[in-house]
């Protein structure tokens, strides 16, 4: 008699410097690897499991709130694996819960909402230790005129010039719930400089990069190589898919939230 198969929500966190990305890939050093390789070790190497990230996030992009779906052909104590999980699991990965779901629920497919955040700074030279979680622009930026950018992107728009290398077929089209920036009150560290800002985006679905070249796009805004009108024009529906801006650095961005509806 063949072994059922269970099926495990697992929501995880992560630094992703080290990482090339969170999908496993041969030769590389993985967020979903080292996973793989603390089940199959708090497993004892005998039980058949797979595991489906929820979301794909690239080098050096962390997740203070990301998950995956574990199906292992063994009923688990959901418990004694979670302690052992976090147990073994390396110091720039943390598992933050674990609960049984059934066949019916889709980790790729099931409604979702993503918030994402990314952290920045300008005209200063930050400390080294930053490098893990901001980006500093060597250059002024008009803070006022890329929040104002930032509002643009809200609504449903044509998102084809915010994207890289989008699949054929695939609607270009995503819908943005919020998007504005803040000062940073709420990431702290004692070298973090005396000032910093976070761009949030918040929203269904996004396209590779979108979310970079968002930002991307809106300090080139501050610095007065962009317009208003060249982002609105860029959102307009149209076949053009040139990039606008550029893909800004990855180890800003963060995955700060995901919420299964």
């Amino acid at each position: 008699m063949k072994n059922k198969r269970h099926n495990y929500l697992i929501e995880v966190q992560y630094v992703g410097y080290r990482f090339h990305g969170w999908m496993i890939q041969p030769g590389f050093k993985t967020v979903q690897g080292m996973i793989n390789k603390t089940i199959n070790f708090v497993l004892g190497g005998e039980v058949k499991f797979k595991t489906l990230g929820t979301s794909r996030t690239d080098t050096y992009v962390s997740a203070n709130h990301s998950a995956f779906e574990l199906f292992v052909w063994k009923e688990l104590d959901e418990e004694e694996f979670f302690t052992l999980f976090n147990h073994n699991l390396p110091q720039d990965i943390r598992a933050l819960s674990i609960k049984k779901v059934d066949d019916k629920f889709n980790i790729i497919q099931d409604p979702k909402t993503k918030e994402y955040q990314y952290l920045f700074t300008f005209n200063e030279k930050i400390h080294p230790f930053c490098a893990p979680y901001m980006v500093s622009i060597q250059h002024d930026l008009d803070l006022e005129l890329m929040k104002e950018g930032a509002k643009l992107y809200e609504g449903t728009h044509y998102f084809g010039r915010f994207c890289k290398h989008p699949k054929e077929g695939v609607s270009l089209e995503r819908t943005i719930d919020y998007c504005e920036i803040k000062e940073n009150l709420h990431i702290t560290a004692s070298f973090f400089p005396e000032k910093s800002y976070i761009f949030y985006v918040h929203g269904k679905g996004f396209m590779r990069n979108q979310v970079r070249l968002m930002i991307g796009t809106l300090f080139m805004l501050g610095k007065g190589e962009l317009t208003l009108e060249d982002i609105k024009k860029a959102l307009e529906p149209s076949e053009d898919k040139t990039q606008l801006g550029y893909v800004a650095p990855a180890s800003a961005l963060n995955l700060h939230k995901i919420t299964f509806e």
